[in-house]
């Protein structure tokens, strides 16, 4: 079984931190004592996440401690994260309906967008998002499938069963499996990069901010909470990436860590089909 682990600790006082840093800076605006909070509270995210990936590895690719019980331990504990994330944006969905059509539109707004603010056209930028991150899916898709096939087949195949020929060149065993994992979640981290310029560009071309009525903070909670998420997938799948350079996921070695980024980038992709439905379209 694998050790006691001090991270999980570490990660919560993290979130704390940050979270009441970020409410503290929307409320009464950025000053040293709030930068610094957000500051050491990120970095002490950042540190965990290093620290808990490799404690994991070690553990599951070298000390060989992941059994399948752990595993399966691991996947329910992975979904039940998926679910909490699904209930934050879901609080975010909430807050803007409350707020488009609800008791605070009927009692204040009135108009919505509110006057004096005018949307982005969901034709232009937000579609090209959306195909990116639609895309991009694809991607993560086929290069899970690689990564299963990699693991399946042995990586040492001296009578040449599993030959495959691949862009001209001649792969043995598993190593076909692992040259097309690598390209396709390089396609996929490359897209998610793309994504997140793409959302940047966005906002710095908004006619609008935060603070600029209930729409503003609406829109910028969500799209900034799902921009964060897909930042942190494609930390996710970059790491995937080096592991599977690494050989971490060849022959008889579990891939849990691929499954559980490509569930997580799905989800962001499910995530902001709902974003561009409801925030860019209906609210435009």
């Amino acid at each position: 079984m694998v050790d006691v682990s001090p991270w999980p600790l570490s990660a919560s006082i993290g979130a704390l931190g940050f979270t009441i840093g970020f409410v503290t800076y929307v409320h009464e605006g950025m000053s040293m004592l709030v930068g610094c909070f957000l500051l050491g509270s990120f970095s002490l995210i950042a540190l965990t996440a290093v620290r808990w990936w490799g404690d994991v590895i070690v553990e599951s690719t070298f000390l060989g401690n992941h059994t399948s019980l752990v595993v399966l331990n691991l996947k329910y504990g992975f979904w039940f994260f998926v679910l909490s994330e699904a209930f934050l944006f879901v609080s975010f969905f909430w807050a803007f309906f409350n707020s488009s059509i609800g008791e605070l539109s009927q009692q204040g707004v009135g108009h919505w967008p509110p006057l004096g603010v005018k949307s982005i056209c969901p034709w232009k930028v937000p579609a090209l998002n959306t195909a990116v991150l639609v895309g991009s899916g694809l991607f993560v898709n086929w290069a899970h499938g690689a990564v299963k096939a990699h693991g399946l087949v042995s990586m040492d195949d001296s009578k040449g069963n599993n030959n495959k020929v691949f862009m001209g060149r001649a792969y043995t065993g598993g190593e076909y499996w692992r040259i097309q994992g690598l390209i396709s979640l390089g396609i996929t981290i490359v897209l998610g990069i793309f994504f997140t310029w793409l959302q940047a560009t966005e906002y710095y071309m908004a006619s609008y901010t935060i603070a600029d009525s209930v729409f503003g903070s609406a829109f910028f909670i969500l799209t900034g909470f799902h921009g964060a998420h897909v930042i942190a997938g494609t930390l996710f799948l970059t790491v995937c990436w080096v592991r599977l350079y690494l050989y971490h996921f060849s022959y008889q070695h579990h891939h849990f860590g691929m499954y559980a980024a490509t569930i997580y980038w799905h989800f962001v992709d499910l995530v902001w089909v709902f974003v561009y439905g409801i925030i860019y379209i209906w609210g435009h």
